[in-house]
């Protein structure tokens, strides 16, 4: 028998690390089809796609959902949802309004009161999926009324004028431009940062990707998936409100139906940006990006002369594709672990 080399056996055991492709596919793929759909809205629409004040109003309103949905990642990915945040906006800053206009308290108090309202929200929403096994998807439908109907009874149904005299920190911190730039995208980009170290550089970040991933695997390795979740939750929660006083302020004037609206775009937004339904997969860069086209389609609809009643059924189409291509592409990730090809 011979004794020389035998073709192609491995050298070693070391298995050869993922490619960069296979590694950030979903968040290249994003990049692509936002890149293609501004092509398409620059030839349909080029006097406004080339004039910079339509970028200039993204930047100012596509954060007040993208930066919820940045937070939202983080529950999809252990493999829940909710739907309470728009409410949790309004009650949130609520809370505010109580605390400074109607309580005479300084902004910066009813800021820590409003984000510690978010908080417990959150907290509440992860304690009954987690630590009562209730579904996601039912128990903050549940909740959403219940947000609503308390911060309706708070402020009896009235809203709060929030001007630039009476609130002037509150304006530099959440309205004001930055050397000529929308403040409200740079929360967007420092949150962004904030979340994608915390999720993919932390423990947490990892607890989260197992728990969404194999919850039988978390729990045999001691992961604490009750706590995991409530955290996951509590960062909605606390963004939720941070929104909800960032659109507040943009529009000068708290009204109790404040988040109306807000559900469908930041829904869309985490699914488009690559978030598996499924849990166990999900990138906050992702979202980012998605939110930007999420925000843009409204604008380029319109602006090619497309009947805005189009919105929500490209809106549909989006959550509805974006879902089809995530569940095709696991049943092949789970054919090929299964036969290797």
């Amino acid at each position: 028998m011979a004794t020389g080399a035998i073709p192609n056996r491995p050298v070693d055991n070391r298995i050869a690390p993922p490619s960069a492709l296979r590694r950030h596919g979903s968040q290249l793929g994003i990049i692509g089809v936002g890149l293609a759909m501004w092509l398409a809205f620059v030839v349909a629409a080029p006097a406004v796609f080339t004039n910079l004040d339509i970028y200039r109003a993204f930047a100012q309103t596509t954060p007040q959902f993208g930066i919820i949905a940045l937070a939202l990642t983080f529950v999809v990915i252990t493999g829940e949802i909710d739907l309470s945040f728009p409410s949790i906006m309004a009650l949130g800053t609520a809370a505010f309004c109580l605390t400074t206009a109607y309580g005479g308290a300084p902004w910066w108090i009813g800021l820590v009161c409003a984000l510690a309202t978010g908080a417990a929200c959150g907290l509440l929403n992860g304690l009954l999926v987690a630590k009562l096994n209730i579904p996601s998807l039912v128990i903050t439908i549940g909740t959403s009324f219940l947000y609503r109907g308390l911060e309706l009874v708070l402020m009896n149904g009235t809203g709060v004028p929030l001007t630039a005299d009476k609130f002037p920190q509150m304006h530099a911190l959440l309205r004001a431009s930055v050397f000529g730039f929308p403040v409200q995208t740079l929360w967007m980009i420092a949150i962004l940062i904030v979340f994608w170290i915390l999720l993919n550089r932390t423990r947490f970040g990892a607890h989260v990707f197992l728990v969404g991933d194999n919850p039988t695997s978390a729990r045999l390795m001691g992961v604490n998936a009750v706590s995991v979740k409530a955290r996951a939750f509590v960062l909605v929660g606390v963004t939720a409100v941070f929104s909800g006083l960032m659109t507040s302020i943009y529009g000068y004037y708290f009204w109790p139906t404040t988040g109306d609206g807000f559900l469908l775009n930041t829904i869309a937004s985490v699914f488009l940006g690559g978030t598996s339904v499924f849990g166990g997969t999900g990138s906050v860069v992702g979202t980012f990006v998605a939110s930007y086209i999420i925000g843009a389609i409204n604008a380029g609809i319109v602006s090619a002369g497309i009947n805005a009643f189009y919105t929500q059924l490209a809106f549909g189409l989006v959550i509805v594709i974006s879902v089809v291509l995530q569940t095709l592409i696991e049943r092949r990730i789970r054919r090929q672990s299964l036969t290797g090809r």
